[in-house]
Formats: C-alpha cells, sequence, structure tokens
C-alpha cells in the first residue's frame, strides 16, 4: 500500500489516461496479492512497479488486437501543482501553464523514455530498481534517461523559443 501513488504516477504516464491507469493499478494490485507469498525479499517497489508495467503492456496488447486503441488524452493540468500561500496571480498563472506544457512534453515522448523518466524523476528509483521494472540492462537504462532528458530539453526549448515568437 504505501508504493500505490507510485503504481498510479507510473501506470498514469504510461496510458495518458487516468481512468485506464486506475484499471491498471486495480490489476496490478490484485496480481500483486495473489503473487505475494511467492515473493522473495528484496525491495517491494520495484516488484510492484513491474507488475504495474507488465499489466499495462497486457491490455495495450489486448487493445491493439481488438484494433481498438484509443488516441492519447490531453495532458490535466493544475493537479500536481503546488502553490505557495503567498504566490501572485500571475506567478500562479505562469507556474500552472509551465507545468501543463511540462506535462505534455512528457506525454510526447516515446513510450521507452518515457517509462524510464517518470521512474528516475517523479518515483526516484535507482538504475538498478528502474532496470528491475523494465527488464532492460542498467547501460540501456541510462542511455534511454539520456535520450529522454535531451528530448524533453529539446521540446521545452522549442516550446519556449514558440512563444517568445508570439510574443513580439
Amino acid at each position: 500500500m504505501p508504493h500505490l501513488d507510485a503504481a498510479y504516477n507510473l501506470a498514469r504516464w504510461l496510458t495518458r489516461s487516468p481512468t485506464d491507469a486506475d484499471d491498471i493499478v486495480q490489476e496490478a494490485m490484485l496480481r500483486a496479492f495473489r503473487a505475494f507469498d511467492g515473493f522473495r525479499g528484496g525491495d517491494v517497489k520495484p516488484w510492484l512497479l513491474t507488475i504495474v508495467r507488465n499489466c499495462h503492456l497486457t491490455a495495450l496488447g489486448a487493445r491493439r488486437r481488438q484494433a481498438l486503441v484509443p488516441l492519447p488524452e490531453s495532458v490535466e493540468a493544475g493537479g500536481d501543482v503546488l502553490i505557495s500561500p503567498g504566490a501572485d496571480p500571475e506567478a500562479i498563472a505562469i507556474g500552472t501553464d509551465q507545468a501543463r506544457k511540462l506535462g505534455e512534453a512528457i506525454a510526447q515522448l516515446p513510450d521507452e523514455f518515457r517509462e524510464i523518466l517518470v521512474l528516475r524523476e517523479m518515483e526516484d528509483m535507482s538504475y538498478r530498481d528502474i532496470a528491475t521494472v523494465t527488464g532492460a540492462p542498467i547501460g540501456t537504462v541510462m542511455s534511454r534517461l539520456a535520450r529522454a532528458r535531451a528530448a524533453l530539453k529539446e521540446k521545452w526549448l522549442k516550446d519556449v523559443e514558440g512563444g517568445c515568437r508570439e510574443l513580439h
């Protein structure tokens, strides 16, 4: 249960849909509960997030087989934005807009980059734990993370440049 938020966060970024994320996490928790007797030590978080990822891949495969792949939902803004009590309305508006743009940029990353970035930067997982969750070697995790960060930076800078041109 302490890792339920991390499971939902990963599912949300993988599915790009709050409703689908709820379904994925529910299925993952059910699978984890059934398999818990077979769990042998170690850290529970990577084990649970591996189950979440596998549930996502299973659901995605089922949707593809049925040819009913929905279009990604737009990223909802404002849900995770922390607002200080002393912030002025302009600062709040700028922060909300930046959070929305960052969420959109992350959502546009390829799946293998987005999941690595979410696990490292949002869930603060080690490279070893990310490798466990994704089934990829640590070197691959590191290179995907570097590429994800570079792609995110490029998207962010393009957006900033585009915004500056609109002002002139």
